[in-house]
């Protein structure tokens, strides 16, 4: 009896031994075993997806108006206000040739453009809360040389009180007719003058000089 017992014991030592060698052989080809390239590329391609940065989306184009065309031929400009003229004449300062030291300037000036055909002169000074450019039309117009032809006209142009009168003139036999206007623009008051040679053609150089006047802008 007491030797089965010892039997016994051995052969179930024995097989414990073997479970506890399989055991361990079964891990270690499990530790040893090749790693799957599959697996590999799958990871390795994964890992280099995940660092690429995020791209930066666009911002939206801004739109930008488009720049307007603008014919600067026949258009004064200085003294911070624009005016137009014929194309073939161009304005002078009168101030500032008959004295150098005293040219015009912002708050007053007179300019002139002569040509065979034609003669313009534009005159402006400072008046600050003035409405009626009357003054300035008597200014510009010269008793000595210059005649009232008809009615003055009063108009509203663009927010500018406006007077214009055809004038005959005895300044040059060449240029017997003419006309002349004013008006107000913000602080300052403007005065124009033509002459011509013949009297319908006073009345579309005004308002050619006018539709492109522009002041303080």
């Amino acid at each position: 009896m007491k030797k089965r017992t010892l039997l016994f014991l051995t052969l179930r030592r024995g097989s414990v031994l073997t479970f506890s060698l399989i055991l361990f052989l079964s891990a270690s080809c499990s530790r040893n075993a090749t790693p799957d390239p599959n697996q590999q590329i799958r990871q390795s391609v994964a890992s280099t997806l995940a660092a690429i940065p995020t791209a930066t989306s666009i911002p939206p184009s801004t739109p930008y108006p488009s720049p307007t065309p603008f014919n600067l031929a026949g258009l004064f400009c200085e003294y911070a206000f624009c005016i137009g003229h014929p194309i073939d004449m161009a304005f002078f300062d009168v101030s500032a040739q008959q004295n150098p030291a005293a040219p015009s300037t912002f708050s007053q000036g007179l300019l002139a453009a002569f040509n065979g055909n034609l003669f313009i002169q534009v005159m402006w000074q400072t008046a600050p809360g003035a409405a009626d450019p009357k003054f300035l039309l008597d200014t510009i117009v010269d008793d000595a040389v210059d005649t009232l032809d008809g009615n003055l006209d009063v108009m509203l142009v663009r927010n500018m009180n406006v007077m214009y009168t055809k004038i005959t003139s005895t300044a040059s036999p060449l240029l017997p007719f003419g006309g002349a206007g004013a008006w107000t623009c913000r602080d300052r008051v403007f005065a124009w003058k033509v002459y011509t040679p013949q009297a319908e053609a006073a009345a579309p150089l005004f308002e050619e000089a006018l539709s492109r006047f522009t002041c303080g802008q």
